[in-house]
């Protein structure tokens, strides 16, 4: 849901992710659902996230958990 606090699991991201971002997670996993993204033709949904430094990213539904 849009305003959730939620975690990134750093363990299924840090594959596809540039290592700023990894090291940034590593330090507080924490953000906020700021909405959702379309992630392909099929129906993949994946939500954009304000971690807890003001950046905005996405993430699959799958690497996030609520708090």
């Amino acid at each position: 849901r849009i305003g959730s606090k939620v975690n990134v699991k750093l363990d299924l991201v840090k594959d596809r992710i540039p290592k700023p971002l990894v090291e940034k997670i590593s330090k507080d996993p924490r953000g906020k659902v700021l909405g959702y993204k379309m992630t392909d033709g099929r129906g993949g949904i994946g939500f954009v996230l304000e971690l807890s430094d003001g950046t905005k990213n996405w993430f699959f539904s799958d690497e996030i958990s609520s708090r």
